[in-house]
């Protein structure tokens, strides 16, 4: 029997939320997450099920010593890393009351989290879209050459994708950090 299994799921930087409830789905059905490898394979380890609660942090290398010591005092396991987030885990029956099962004490912290998403991940690839992928396509098309129609038809489905992709994030990102405003 393999006890280990890869799954690949894609999730965005906006669908960290979502990623925690599959990760914690996982675990119940006993495949206990172990590490990820970009961009988008999760790597699980078999173990008995149990309920489990995954939190992710986005610290982008910028955690101190003192910031895994804070969680594992509070009962919170660290897991991996991948890309800036930090993947911690608590058994639910640890959890007596609902901040126990949360990482961020208030919905400042929340918001500080999403702005920095934004500031680190969700700018810097807007700023690639106009500046290499936008250039490239207008470029392409213009091109008289033979192979210009495979390169624009490469740019154009790039293009359509980082869209999809800049406009899903900011979307979820915004709705986000109004949902922590009102709470």
């Amino acid at each position: 029997m393999n006890n280990t299994k890869t799954a690949i799921r894609f999730f965005t930087i906006a669908d960290y939320e979502e990623e925690e409830i599959w990760l914690r789905e996982q675990h119940k059905q006993g495949w206990k997450f172990s590490k990820m490898i970009l961009p988008c394979f999760f790597i699980f380890e078999k173990c008995t099920p149990e309920d489990v609660i995954y939190r992710l942090d986005y610290k982008n290398n910028t955690e101190t010593s003192n910031y895994f010591q804070i969680f594992q005092d509070y009962g919170w396991e660290y897991v991996a890393r991948c890309t800036g987030w930090l993947y911690f885990r608590k058994p639910a029956s640890n959890i007596e009351s609902e901040q126990d099962g949360e990482i961020f004490s208030d919905n400042e912290s929340r918001i500080s989290l999403i702005d920095s998403v934004i500031k680190t991940r969700l700018l810097p690839v807007t700023v690639i879209f106009f500046c290499c992928l936008l250039p490239n396509l207008i470029k392409s098309m213009d091109n008289r050459l033979f192979f210009s129609t495979g390169f624009t038809i490469l740019f154009g489905i790039l293009t359509m994708l980082y869209l999809f992709l800049v406009i899903h994030c900011s979307v979820k990102l915004k709705k986000l950090k109004k949902k922590y405003k009102n709470e």
